[in-house]
């Protein structure tokens, strides 16, 4: 939200930008007081102007601009702040519901101390998930097509769905997947369908 939109795909260039924020905060809360304490309780973060409609489930609502501030953006204005390296697979965030498909789906497991991680089983890289956004950018929209629960990812490098698509239970996604519907109509992928490439319904 902060980034320029003359900017944004330098922003988004993971070979320029190899880092990025996990949003874990860790505070040393006696330093936290003490700089609420001499600031008169205003950290004097950036504003950040987000704009959003009063109903997100509604594009036609009333658009609004949100006022926020990042949390993340402290560290500049702590003495001595530091950021820690974590890995890869210590992070694992939920924003989209492209996001939320992949994690529920077995290119996922949760671990005995309730951990999220990557199933050990896959061997290939990060999932890449694009969801038509027509159809699955919210959540009850997303479970609506997808009532039996997410297709096997495991397998699935890449999956792109275009148009509304539900799915049947026990369908396999392997490797670089499109699937399309240009109809008008809802099409289904059938129960235990396996899908290797492109499909057109």
């Amino acid at each position: 939200a902060q980034c320029p939109s003359d900017d944004m795909d330098s922003f988004q260039d993971v070979s320029r930008h190899k880092y990025f924020n996990t949003n874990n905060l860790w505070l040393n809360l006696p330093a936290l007081k003490a700089m609420l304490q001499a600031k008169d309780n205003i950290l004097g973060l950036p504003m950040i102007r987000n704009s959003k409609t009063v109903d997100p489930r509604d594009s036609g609502s009333t658009p609004v601009y949100q006022l926020e501030t990042a949390m993340g953006s402290a560290i500049g204005i702590f003495q001595g702040a530091g950021a820690i390296r974590v890995p890869r697979t210590r992070f694992a965030p939920v924003k989209t519901t492209e996001d939320l498909l992949a994690i529920r789906s077995d290119a996922y497991i949760l671990t005995d101390d309730y951990r999220i991680v990557g199933n050990p089983e896959r061997t290939l890289e990060q999932i890449v998930i694009s969801l038509d956004k027509a159809y699955y950018k919210l959540i009850d929209d997303m479970e609506a097509r997808f009532p039996h629960g997410a297709p096997s990812l495991i397998d699935c490098e890449r999956l792109a769905i275009t148009g509304d698509v539900t799915f049947g239970p026990d369908v396999v996604l392997s490797g670089a997947v499109q699937i399309i519907n240009e109809s008008d109509e809802q099409r289904q992928v059938e129960a235990g369908a396996v899908i290797e490439a492109e499909k057109v319904l």
